[in-house]
């Protein structure tokens, strides 16, 4: 049985409706990823997981429970954790209180010390700035720190949309090694991601999102040497 699991589910805003029918699995322990263009339902797919967005029809079911329709704050307590597009950070406050706000779940709560230890060994640049608030930190120290937010909630499946956008190569890298260490460590994980290159090198499943419907899915090694996914999203 998948650890998380979507079936035919459709989601929208509105009169919109964006997402037909999409379904995919997450198995315990692996990394999947999901690509796709600007506006082909990505971070509604992720919205509408996590509850934030309510799916018209369809069912979200994670560790054999149907949780289709709980809410937002209740998915984070069972380990369902989202890293959100844009960071959405706390600006104005520090690290170590952003950091905090992701320890509220109760597993988060329970394992704090070891998480924020974690962390802070995972990101060493987050501990020297630990006191400094999240607004002034770069582009690419944000995005370790909502990742690292996301890791004190104690996740069973850590989410992440669009985790390299807008940063300097040399910063994406940094970021998938941590997930490589983030996978080694068997988190569940779903990638949503624009870098195809770097999301399939990393991932075990990928599914392809076009127009609101999953168009290919498999071993992301096999749908990475497609010869339509080469020639659309790898330049090939």
């Amino acid at each position: 049985m998948s650890l998380l699991s979507v079936e035919r589910l459709c989601a929208g805003y509105g009169e919109v409706q964006v997402l037909w029918d999409v379904s995919l699995a997450l198995e315990a322990g692996q990394t999947t990823c999901l690509v796709g263009a600007n506006g082909a339902g990505k971070t509604t797919l992720l919205r509408a997981i996590m509850g934030q967005l309510p799916a018209r029809s369809g069912t979200v079911t994670y560790d054999g429970r149907e949780v289709t329709t709980l809410p937002t704050h209740q998915k984070a307590g069972l380990g369902l954790v989202l890293v959100p597009e844009g960071r959405q950070l706390f600006t104005s406050l520090t690290v170590q209180e952003n950091l905090d706000l992701g320890a509220t779940p109760h597993q988060g709560r329970a394992a704090y010390a070891h998480n924020l230890k974690w962390v802070y060994d995972l990101f060493p640049r987050l501990a020297e700035r630990r006191n400094q608030k999240a607004g002034t930190l770069s582009g690419g120290e944000q995005q370790m720190l909502a990742i690292g937010r996301g890791l004190m909630a104690s996740p069973r499946v850590l989410m992440l949309d669009e985790l390299s956008l807008g940063l300097a190569p040399v910063l994406v890298i940094t970021l998938y090694q941590i997930i490589w260490q983030l996978k080694d460590a068997g988190i569940t994980m779903l990638l949503v991601e624009q870098n195809v290159h770097m999301a399939m090198a990393v991932s075990d499943q990928a599914y392809v999102l076009s127009e609101g419907r999953i168009t290919l899915s498999g071993p992301a090694a096999q749908v990475r040497d497609r010869p339509e996914v080469r020639q659309a999203y790898l330049g090939l």
